[in-house]
């Protein structure tokens, strides 16, 4: 593939490229103007796995509280996990902290330039670092995301399946990598699969590059990218009880530090199983109560699904054990809940939880 696909592609990117707050512009890099290496990781970070307009408001959030490399090492860890709350991969907040406390103490605040030293960092794996070289150090990287993956698997009609044709891609990606804007480049094909090459009903006839593409010729562009099939995620069950202070409080505790959802708060519960026999309900309560049944929750996981039966007790007048606390209604919408026990609280007191974590007040 000659340098002519790169350059009608970087032409359509410089006329018509996403706007977005991490982003510096095509015309501001040719004046001169760099990337912020900061935002550009931070926002690669929250873009794993979650859309732009998501992340948006997270990313002012962030960069309004700590808006360096510098203030968020010197953040506390329990309040970049509840700034984080809602973004999923709770690892990756704590890699986040981590990675930053690594860039001060280590390379005096500043993000290493290439691929080999960035991947080194705590939560950096081998797309990411591409893409902070790329895109912050203008380094010709190949960067291959999953917008990347579907431009090339429909240019070159690719009908080996997904991950195996990975390397294939990123070679692809290599020939026609342009080394003078590399990162210009990397956010072109990721636009292009954002907005015109879309998994479904895409834009053809107004791609930049629609005349190189075989699967387009071909007349099935969505066939691509073939994917291996995935298999059957195994259910896993459990229980979460609810407990309710007379003053709308309810009983927290923290996760423990590693594994899934390591560190994130959550009402008691039971372990999750596989078994289909087991104690998990008001029986398994971690104390007794007027524990009552308030439903039940489903959350999907990437390798598995979780059933929660949900238990709700009123007026519990009981001092926090060990490892817990009382958390107000004034406090529930700043706690560092994952979303599997927002449905749960939410099960319990639909209401008033909805009221708490949308307006952040006591209702």
């Amino acid at each position: 593939m000659d340098r002519t696909l790169s350059n009608r592609l970087l032409a359509w990117y410089d006329a018509h490229h996403r706007d977005l707050p991490w982003r510096v512009p095509p015309a501001a890099i040719a004046r001169g103007e760099r990337p912020n290496p900061y935002r550009v990781w931070l926002s690669e970070i929250m873009l794993q796995q979650t859309t732009v307009e998501a992340v948006k408001p997270y990313f002012a959030r962030f960069t309004d509280r700590w808006p360096s490399v510098a203030d968020l090492a010197a953040a506390n860890e329990e309040e970049v996990m509840k700034a984080w709350a809602g973004l999923g991969y709770y690892s990756r907040a704590r890699n986040l902290k981590a990675c930053a406390d690594t860039v001060v103490e280590r390379h005096s605040g500043r993000f290493p330039t290439d691929e080999t030293a960035l991947r080194a960092l705590p939560g950096i794996g081998a797309y990411t670092s591409a893409a902070i070289a790329a895109i912050a150090f203008a380094r010709p990287a190949v960067v291959v995301d999953g917008n990347v993956e579907r431009v090339v698997t429909r240019l070159m009609a690719i009908d080996t399946p997904l991950p195996a044709a990975k390397p294939e891609i990123a070679s692809h990606v290599g020939a026609m990598l342009p080394h003078d804007r590399p990162g210009d480049f990397a956010q072109a094909m990721m636009d292009l699969g954002a907005t015109l090459c879309s998994p479904k009903r895409p834009k053809c006839m107004l791609c930049p590059v629609n005349a190189d593409c075989k699967a387009l010729a071909a007349g099935d562009p969505e066939r691509f990218p073939v994917k291996a099939l995935k298999p059957e995620r195994p259910l896993r069950r459990g229980a979460a009880f609810v407990a309710i202070r007379a003053d709308g409080a309810v009983l927290l505790r923290r996760r423990p530090p590693r594994g899934l959802l390591g560190g994130m708060a959550e009402p008691p519960g039971t372990g999750w199983t596989a078994r289909v026999d087991g104690a998990l309900g008001a029986d398994a309560a971690p104390f007794a109560g007027p524990w009552h049944p308030a439903g039940a929750i489903r959350h999907v996981f990437t390798h598995f699904e979780l059933s929660l039966e949900v238990f709700r007790a009123d007026g519990v007048a009981l001092p926090a054990p060990d490892g817990h606390w009382w958390s107000t209604p004034d406090a529930l919408a700043g706690e560092a809940l994952p979303t599997v026990m927002k449905k749960a609280i939410e099960a319990a007191i639909p209401d008033v939880f909805r009221r708490i974590v949308t307006g952040g007040r006591r209702p």
